[in-house]
């Protein structure tokens, strides 16, 4: 019997420059909130792996979660040179739609989301065939904040598996 391994227990240092965002992250941080997570891994250093999905195809690994700490090292000379440009990683395996509801769960556990972007997401979701019942378990979302992000997309897409038949 395969035991399963948490990802955190591979952690593998990563050249930054091998390192990309991902197109779906709807996570926000004020600028105040960034200077402290410099300050944070100044002082800390990394202290959480960023997760990543390795596309081998272009020998590149792509954010699911960790973007600021990410763009900390971009941004920041001191850490990028203490760091020697490297990374803290784990690498998950899943397909597009579960990177997605991993990076949400990941945010959503501790900070706040740009609505646009999370109901971008929603409708990437729905177009992938996710049904309402697998976005609300797998995001952590409630029937009634899912309706409000379909009503705020104006998508008729989003409401395609929905009765909306007129009682007689």
């Amino acid at each position: 019997m395969n035991e399963y391994k948490s990802p955190v227990y591979d952690i593998k240092p990563v050249p930054i420059e091998k390192i990309q965002a991902n197109a779906y992250n709807p996570n926000v941080v004020a600028p105040p909130e960034m200077e402290l997570l410099e300050l944070s891994i100044w002082e800390d250093g990394y202290t959480m792996p960023c997760v990543c999905y390795y596309l081998p195809d272009k020998d590149r690994y792509e954010l699911v979660d960790g973007y600021h700490r990410y763009k900390v090292m971009k941004k920041s000379k001191r850490i990028y040179e203490r760091e020697k440009g490297m990374l803290p990683v784990v690498v998950i395996e899943k397909d597009l739609s579960n990177r997605m509801a991993s990076t949400i769960r990941h945010n959503r556990a501790r900070g706040t989301h740009n609505i646009a972007l999370m109901t971008n997401i929603v409708a990437e979701l729905k177009n992938s065939g996710m049904s309402d019942a697998w976005i609300m378990k797998h995001i952590g979302m409630d029937a009634d904040e899912l309706l409000r992000l379909k009503q705020v997309s104006g998508l008729a897409a989003l409401f395609a598996d929905k009765d909306f038949s007129i009682p007689d």
